[in-house]
């Protein structure tokens, strides 16, 4: 690095500049070095933060870069030669004021030298070196210096490395690994196409290369043998690089896909075509599997990994016969690990393991599979390795996924099969499908008795595991179905003698309730399973027998209710019933089905409607004896709400069940309505799903009913009255009103979103419309910093505004629509002038507290500014500031709003942006209107907008800016034209000031300028049109398309010679253009 360059910043320095520059001389090397000790070694917070605050400052600092390379050279602690990297790093990454091209190829060499004459440093300062490398080598990939690409050379730079000891062999190995892995990764602060270009060139210009030495270097690993001594620190270290290394360009993002790694079972590696040659060649795969078998447990897990990858290699690489090959090769290397499974006892083995076993299925046809010569050995060791695997359920319970995601898909492709050869998975799926559900039964006991986690709790994990098995439970239904029977029937008798016997044990009776939860949730998983493969008579009575089995359950411990429940056996029941839902209740199902016939036979549910009717009970019996545990309250309600919709709603209103929580719907049938009770306000949200599915079935029979309507809404009337006294008086309960009031207009907001029809919706809005408003308006007032009860508050607004399926229609007479514009505009005005008042916010809180709340009125306004239900220019017309409070609230609460926010919260961006779609669209002479600052937001949003990955953002800023341009379309026409018309035919006293704009003004619309010159021009006699033409050519003669003072003179002088031809021009002639035909 050489220092004359490095020492002197290539800025001029600013006032602050040379203020830190004097502060920053003073700060000795030894300063520093205690400031690092201080910010990685201390353990009092004060003094950290000092140092922190101190270096952030030195990073800042205008003598950085040389006191950088310094602390390199003379720094005695591994924490200032970290410092020194790091800093560098920020450096060379910033894109405002970058560092010169060659002060970075300074910093590149200097790094280089630096790793090569010090190989023993601590690890973390080597890894910040070479990230410091790998960062200046991404960002200068494109950078010439006499026509050479010069950060290029990354094999060359490391050549020297590897032809050294093995600590230069591992730092050498190590920056290609880092460097790979970093031209991977797309990097916020710079856009995505730059890094889409540099990823493409490296890929194109270097990575197979580096692959390939990796795989070299690997098979001289593996031709050393006995030399090789991995307990050695060095030779190991080596080793596991090189596995990096071949894992990162294995993994390495060869389309730009961005793929997401939480999804890594269903990747496809896109290897280039230009790599076949390694892939054709068995030599590579082989060497991975050869590894394995050679290298301790502690680096098997890398070379798995690696085989993950190269089996997951596009299909379209090969032709058939070489992917049968491939796969042949493949599955041989499977087989040789399962005959030898000692090394899978490491969790981390075992688990790239399973992955690997998944990639066999996502990857290749099981056409493909059963045709290598070894399938029914393999299928039959990965058959019992699953077996083994899931009796052991308490090791590595993660791993599970893959292993069920193969036999899912093995199992699904059962029935599209075109081989001879036999798939065997007709004998070994049910033996899968035998040790899942008796190993979780298993567990039950164990779980219990040894006070271990239990898998149920893992809502997620245990609905991902009954959505795999519910494919493969469908193969060899039968077999299932027989032992779901025995099992259950086993169970439920045991825990029917248990609950009859007076000398049973508590912990017997939750044994039994655990088997029998994993029991129904399978059985309702292989209920839904019948969707993925065509279905028989026989296998519908089956269904039928698991069906009754379940509802005589239900029927057991809906009766115990009242002295004592099972939560986890509930929620399997909800499942349970969800799966049945969708399979066997609707239109589309056959009500000559054996299930129906059968239940009919067991328990006297002759028809659809008496099946409805257990639905129904169980919801209400729920709700009843459940209401106080959210789980079990939300799910039932999700269940009722899915009646609702997907169901004839007719038959559904007919059952007495139904009318019954019509005429009902209070805390004293229905313990979760209840304002006391609750543990906080947020717990209420499943009262909106109650009321939306009430509403849609109250809708069935209304019409235009209005006692049936006020009948219905009695309890809300009450609800509103309650809050009305309340706020009457100076002293009142706020907890209570809090929950009366939040409780409510969750309520209300689930009725308005289900009254989606013009006669309902009016119903709805005459109530509360304007008696109850001014409740609400109260509510913000008074609680505008409590978003648990404002959100709810306005979330209801918003509902009301929206005009969805054109309920919002008002009589021609009606002032309705302006009037709810008023409250609405009220409500915003009210709550954004509040909340801006409130002061910092948290970073962790600022979206609670204060940016919901104002996402909320952002989609408030715009829903009631595109409902067409409102004339908005009636408001300019009488004088009225409704819509001027609205528009210039949204302002306020936007500048308030950082950039970056806008972007960083989904549901802000969407409202956000779709609100200023309208404005742009309906009410751009106000955005016009705005300050040159507020403007400039605007349009800075829009521009950061453009490049969200959020499509809707997105589509929402191209309709914003096409708006802005079309506004200003017609505005710079609009000034074209009349700018040239008062320079042609008025007396223009201040010439030399029009003719600065109306450069810009042509530039900027040269078509429309070239169609004012061919009027002007044909308007002229016939012999005066070549002369006017001519003046016209004179006009821009010279002008270069930019806005140059030197450009922008020119063009002032052609004016004039321009207007003094035209008006001797005129004068000759007899008749000239009228300008106000120009004009138009």
């Amino acid at each position: 690095m050489r220092a004359s360059p490095l020492l002197t910043s290539h800025v001029a320095p600013t006032l602050s500049i040379l203020v830190h520059t004097v502060l920053y001389q003073q700060l000795s090397l030894a300063q520093l070095e205690i400031l690092c000790k201080q910010l990685y070694e201390t353990t009092e917070t004060g003094v950290r933060l000092q140092a922190e605050k101190a270096l952030v400052e030195f990073t800042n600092s205008p003598d950085c870069l040389s006191k950088c390379q310094l602390l390199l050279e003379r720094g005695s602690s591994s924490y200032s030669q970290l410092l020194a990297a790091t800093c560098l790093s920020k450096l060379v990454s910033r894109t405002s004021n970058p560092l010169p091209l060659e002060h970075r190829i300074d910093i590149r060499n200097y790094v280089l030298n630096y790793l090569a004459t010090r190989p023993k440093l601590a690890e973390f300062v080597t890894q910040a070196l070479i990230q410091l490398y790998s960062r200046i080598t991404k960002l200068g990939w494109f950078d010439c210096q006499k026509d050479d690409y010069v950060f290029r050379n990354v094999i060359a730079d490391v050549t020297r490395f590897l032809q050294d000891s093995v600590e230069h062999c591992i730092i050498g190995v190590t920056i290609l690994s880092q460097l790979t892995n970093e031209i991977n990764q797309a990097d916020t602060s710079h856009p995505l196409t730059k890094h889409r270009k540099i990823a493409s060139s490296f890929r194109d210009s270097s990575l197979f290369d580096i692959f390939t030495l990796s795989c070299n270097l690997l098979k001289q690993v593996c031709a050393s043998g006995k030399n090789l001594n991995l307990n050695d620190e060095s030779q190991h270290g080596l080793l596991m690089q090189l596995l990096k290394l071949s894992h990162n360009c294995l993994n390495y993002d060869f389309i730009g896909t961005s793929t997401d790694e939480s999804s890594d079972d269903l990747c496809t590696v896109q290897i280039p075509t230009s790599w076949r040659s390694a892939f054709l060649d068995s030599s590579t795969l082989q060497l991975f599997f050869d590894l394995y078998h050679s290298i301790p447990p502690s680096l098997s897990p890398l070379v798995l990994s690696c085989l993950v990858q190269i089996a997951s290699v596009r299909r379209s690489l090969f032709n058939n016969a070489e992917r049968a090959k491939f796969l042949s090769h493949l599955v041989d290397g499977v087989k040789r690990i399962l005959e030898n499974p000692q090394s899978l006892s490491d969790p981390n083995n075992y688990h790239e393991f399973c992955r690997l076993l998944a990639r066999l299925k996502s990857n290749y046809q099981l056409g493909e599979l059963v045709k290598v010569e070894n399938y029914p050995e393999v299928i039959r060791l990965i058959a019992n390795f699953t077996v083994t695997s899931l009796q052991h359920w308490e090791f590595a319970p993660n791993s599970v996924h893959y292993l069920l995601s193969l036999w899912q898909r093995l199992a699904a492709s059962v029935p599209y099969v075109k081989a001879t050869e036999p798939h065997l998975l007709e004998t070994y799926t049910p033996e899968v499908t035998k040790a899942y559900i008796t190993s979780r039964l298993e567990s039950v006991c164990i779980i219990l008795r040894d006070g271990l986690e239990d898998p149920l709790d893992d809502a997620g994990l245990v609905q991902q595991q009954l959505d795999q098995l519910s494919t493969i439970g469908r193969c060899e239904y039968e077999k299932t179905c027989a032992l779901l029977v025995q099992l259950f029937d086993q169970s439920a008798q045991t825990y029917q003698e248990l609950l009859q016997s007076t000398n049973s044990s508590t912990i017997d009776i939750t044994v039994q309730e655990g088997r029998l939860t994993w029991l129904v949730y399978i059985i309702g998983a292989v209920i839904g399973g019948r969707v993925s493969f065509a279905s028989t008579d026989e296998q519908d009575a089956m269904d039928g027998e698991l069906v009754c089995r379940v509802l005589q359950l239900m029927n057991l411990t809906d009766s115990r209710l009242a002295q004592a429940g099972n939560e986890r056996l509930e929620l399997a029941m909800l499942s349970f019933f969800e799966q049945f839902r969708k399979i066997y209740i609707g239109d589309q199902v056959q009500k000559s089905s054996k299930l129906y016939r059968r239940l009919s036979e067991v328990l006297g549910l002759n028809d659809e409607t008496m099946v409805l009717s257990v639905f129904i009970g169980k919801i209400i019996t729920n709700l009843k004896y459940w209401g106080q545990c959210e789980p079990i309250t939300s799910k039932t309600l999700q269940l009722l709400n899915d009646l609702s919709i997907g169901y004839p709603l007719p038959k559904l209103v007919k059952l007495s069940a139904v009318q019954f929580m019509l005429n009902n719907h209070t805390s004293e049938h229905f313990s979760f309505l209840g304002v006391n009770n609750q543990s906080n306000l947020s717990d209420m949200r499943c009262r909106t799903t109650f009321y939306t599915a009430l509403g849609r079935l109250l809708m069935v029979d209304l019409g235009e009913d209005e006692d049936q309507f006020e009948q219905f809404m009695l309890p809300l009337t009450a609800a509103f009255e309650a809050v009305a006294q309340m706020f009457s008086t100076n002293t009142f309960n706020e907890q209570e009103a809090k929950r009366t009031l939040v409780g409510l207009v969750r309520d209300l907001r689930g009725i308005a979103f289900a009254f989606n029809a013009k006669t309902s919706f009016m119903m709805l809005f005459d109530w509360i419309y304007p008696a109850y408003m001014p409740i609400l308006q109260r509510a913000i007032e008074l609680w505008y910093h409590v978003p648990a009860c404002t959100t709810p508050v306005l979330k209801l607004m918003a509902e009301l505004v929206h005009n969805r399926s054109q309920r919002l229609q008002f009589d021609v007479s009606s002032p309705n629509g302006i009037l709810l514009f008023r409250e609405t505009s009220k409500m915003i005005t009210t709550y954004g002038n509040r909340i801006l008042t409130i002061g910092e916010v948290p970073k962790d809180q600022v979206y609670s507290v204060k940016l919901k709340g104002v996402s909320v009125c952002f989609s408030m306004l715009k829903a009631v500014l595109s409902g067409n239900y409102v004339n908005f220019g009636v408001f300019r017309l009488y004088g009225d500031d409704a819509l001027d409070n609205a528009l210039q609230t949204f302002i306020k609460l936007l500048l308030s709003i950082p950039h970056s926010d806008l972007l960083d919260y989904p549901k802000l961006s969407q409202s956000f942006y779709s609100l200023l779609e309208v404005l742009t669209q309906d009410h751009m002479n106000f955005i016009a209107s705005l300050e040159p600052h507020v403007v400039m937001y605007i349009l800075s949003s829009i521009s950061e907008g453009l490049t969200a990955l959020d499509t809707m953002v997105c589509t929402g800023c191209c309709s914003s800016l096409d708006h802005i341009v079309t506004y200003l379309f017609k505005q710079v026409t609009t000034m074209l034209s009349t700018v040239l018309n008062i320079i042609i035919f008025e007396d223009c006293r201040n010439q030399w000031s029009m003719s600065r704009p109306l450069l810009g003004l042509i530039l900027l619309n040269e078509k429309y300028f070239a169609d004012l010159r061919n009027s002007i021009v044909n308007s002229q006699p016939p012999e005066k049109q070549q002369a006017m033409h001519l003046c016209f050519e004179n006009l821009m003669e010279g002008i270069e398309r930019n806005l140059l003072t030197k450009n922008r003179d020119r063009f002032t002088q052609n004016l004039s010679v321009f207007r003094r031809e035209v008006n001797d021009s005129m004068k000759n002639s007899s008749y000239g253009v009228n300008s106000n035909d120009m004009m138009s």
